[in-house]
């Protein structure tokens, strides 16, 4: 059985100890095409609810594409069996979010959200290739290290908004200035090593012959990863981008 253990949080602890393997005279199982097939369909899906909301620039959208996007990913999380519905309309209800905070950024600063759309589709084809080429390989090492990177990002996230609600000033660590600038790229640099451990979750579950719903799931756990991506990008550019 190969290691299936991921950074993100799509891949719970069940996947590592097995309790979805089947084989495939008990059913279809999923393949790598498939999981390709239907992340494409989830990013299309995002991109065109992104559109959507950007097009209608409601305030609503934000908390519709933030609450409902979180129990829709909790659901898939939790429930990988309802990936074929869930995954789908998690991505668009992140688009609603997205395109929602795309609007906000686009107003602040001008032309920043077709770079940031580029550099993040850029970052998921250079880090598709580097898997494919080996460049980079998710070992135990290195699947360790990212995990490890993450925990302490989601770490930082969490230590912050306790001391916004407290009244403490952050503002120091999502500035333009050299601290904020670099913490946001190591963030946007852990982001992207989190592809090649989704990239890996998804061969090996075909390799082990999950379920035939886990293409879903797997397409789902690179959504989580390239929603990130794309907000840590935007966060990074607005540091070097001027205020119209």
């Amino acid at each position: 059985m190969g290691n299936l253990k991921s950074s993100n949080p799509a891949f719970n602890e069940k996947l590592l100890k097995g309790q979805y393997y089947a084989s495939a005279s008990d059913q279809a199982t999923m393949s790598v095409a498939g999981a390709i097939n239907k992340t494409g369909f989830l990013t299309l899906i995002l991109v065109g609810s992104a559109a959507y909301a950007w097009n209608a620039a409601s305030p609503l959208f934000l908390w519709v594409g933030i609450i409902g996007g979180l129990i829709a990913a909790l659901v898939t999380i939790f429930k990988p069996s309802f990936s074929p519905v869930s995954a789908p309309l998690y991505a668009a209800l992140e688009g609603l979010f997205i395109g929602t905070i795309s609007v906000t950024y686009s107003q602040l600063y001008s032309g920043i959200i077709p770079k940031a759309v580029l550099l993040t589709f850029a970052i998921l084809m250079t880090m598709l290739v580097t898997y494919r080429l080996k460049i980079i390989r998710a070992t135990a090492k290195f699947r360790a290290g990212i995990i490890m990177a993450t925990g302490g990002i989601f770490l930082f996230y969490c230590i912050t908004m306790l001391l916004r609600f407290f009244g403490v000033n952050t503002s120091m660590f999502f500035s333009g200035g050299m601290l904020g600038i670099g913490i946001s790229l190591v963030i946007v640099v852990i982001a992207s090593l989190n592809l090649i451990l989704d990239f890996d979750f998804i061969e090996q579950g075909a390799e082990n012959a999950l379920p035939r719903y886990f293409e879903w799931y797997g397409a789902f756990g690179i959504m989580v990863t390239l929603v990130w991506l794309y907000m840590e990008i935007l966060r990074l550019l607005s540091y070097f981008s001027g205020n119209d």
